[in-house]
């Protein structure tokens, strides 16, 4: 791969991160980036009609997204050719009475959204985004928010004040966290009255946060604060993601874990359409990107619901073949997307030392015993030879048999599904801090070996012998 196809793809995901303050604006964006590629959006409370070399796409909740191109050769009972993915990350969420007043600080109650490196919050120029609820026109109507300049901050104690610092900080999650977003005083300057007091005792959403951010998201959204019901705010960096290193090899970015998969994953998808092959492909390509995987994926939008079921049911649907669904599902395969653990130059100790991915050596190729990852011997050597035949080199990653392993919605779906999974990712570090790091020549890899799965699973599934 050429320095400047990695960098030009580099490139154009970091426009992609930009763009996804929150999963709801990723959604936008891989939305966006769809009907731009010649996709339909479809309902899912509404009939479809389903055609041959067609591509579409459905979102639920708008936080979670389902594109599929049917293959000119599909019949129900043919296979699936998935890849999943998450659309969330962990971050600050404003909490539903988020009013609070401190030492004449006005500040905004946050909750923690799964399981970030929350010290790295802390003096970094904040603001939010997401979904608000407003009334208009006697409609309840969903409307993305996002404020572009810095709002808020989290400002470490003076290390006068806290001499161990150094030696160990664990803030108080409930009591450390809280973000200032204005002064009493500077709010009476500007306004003419003073917020004081919390919401403890509200009875309306102007009562339950504090006017100043009430009338910054109602002007943002070209709406009277009366008109805002709810919202579903993250908090977010206001830095861009950018390119680093003295060889700019480096992508500093927040949220690489997962928006780098779910990219990769839709630019596979929307590549392997342009060219001819999906006019003789027997299968359904489909990407799958959900939220919530930070939380459990227990919601409706979630790997755990019913989602992805109802969708392959629904196309696998025929009156011909009542069991055609059922036939699908050992013929179909799912890569689980989802970044890996990059070996660490400052705690190689911390790897196992024959699994230690790194930079510039492609996406790694997840195993577990325990099922804390669906890989099996199977699964592995379906993606080893997509990669073989593409050109894309792949790792090997596992965790120490004394560290505890994270896990991914691939066990969840293979369980829910009866589809083989192979979980796989590309190698990073700061893994859910603030700001991550991973290597540029991840996105181009990825791009090819998840385009590639897509035009070349279906002859590679028909050469494998097992059940």
């Amino acid at each position: 791969m050429n320095k400047e196809a990695v960098q030009a793809a580099a490139k154009e995901f970091l426009h992609f991160v930009n763009k996804g303050p929150s999963p709801y604006h990723v959604v936008e964006e891989c939305k966006r980036r769809l009907l731009e590629a010649g996709f339909t959006e479809l309902k899912e409370s509404e009939q479809w009609d389903i055609k041959p070399t067609s591509k579409y796409f459905v979102t639920r909740n708008f936080s979670s997204l389902i594109a599929f191109a049917v293959g000119g050769g599909y019949r129900p009972g043919n296979g699936f050719s998935m890849i999943g993915a998450h659309t969330d990350s962990p971050c600050l969420r404003v909490k539903p009475r988020s009013k609070r007043t401190k030492q004449g600080c006005l500040q905004v109650g946050v909750e923690c959204y799964g399981g970030g490196i929350w010290n790295t919050w802390f003096d970094r120029d904040l603001t939010v985004a997401g979904r608000v609820m407003v009334k208009s026109d006697g409609k309840l109507v969903h409307r993305l928010v996002h404020v572009p300049r810095p709002l808020l901050r989290v400002p470490h104690l003076a290390i006068h004040l806290q001499r161990d610092v150094n030696d160990s900080f664990g803030p108080n999650k409930e009591n450390h966290l809280v973000p200032i977003i204005a002064t009493a005083v500077q709010e009476e300057l500007e306004t003419g009255a003073c917020s004081s007091g919390d919401a403890s005792s509200a009875s309306s959403t102007e009562e339950k946060h504090h006017p100043a951010l009430l009338q910054l998201l109602s002007s943002q959204l070209r709406l009277q604060p009366q008109a805002l019901l709810d919202f579903d705010l993250c908090l977010a960096d206001t830095q861009p993601a950018a390119l680093g290193g003295v060889y700019q090899e480096f992508i500093y970015a927040p949220r690489l874990d997962n928006l780098h998969s779910c990219y990769c994953a839709l630019q596979g998808l929307i590549q392997s359409c342009a060219g001819g092959s999906l006019a003789g492909d027997p299968n359904i390509r489909m990407i799958a990107l959900y939220d919530n995987e930070e939380v459990g994926s227990e919601s409706a939008q979630g790997a755990q619901s019913n989602l992805t079921e109802l969708i392959l049911s629904r196309l696998a649907a025929s009156p011909a073949n009542p069991t055609a669904f059922q036939q699908a599902a050992p013929l179909s395969f799912m890569i689980s997307a989802d970044m890996a653990h990059a070996v660490h130059p400052n705690y190689a100790e911390k790897h196992e030392e024959n699994h230690r991915p790194a930079f510039h050596k492609g996406p790694a190729i997840k195993f577990n015993s325990n099922q804390r990852y669906a890989t099996t011997a199977v699964t592995a050597c379906v993606v080893r030879e997509v990669a073989s035949r593409v050109g894309v080199p792949l790792q090997d990653v596992l965790v120490r048999n004394d560290s505890p392993c994270g896990t991914t919605i691939g066990p969840i779906l293979a369980a829910r599904l009866g589809i083989p999974v192979v979980d796989i990712g590309s190698p990073q570090l700061s893994m859910h801090s603030i700001r991550e790091m991973c290597c540029t020549s991840s996105v181009l890899q990825s791009t090819t070996l998840f385009k590639g799965f897509f035009e070349l699973f279906p002859t590679i599934r028909s050469s494998l012998v097992v059940d």
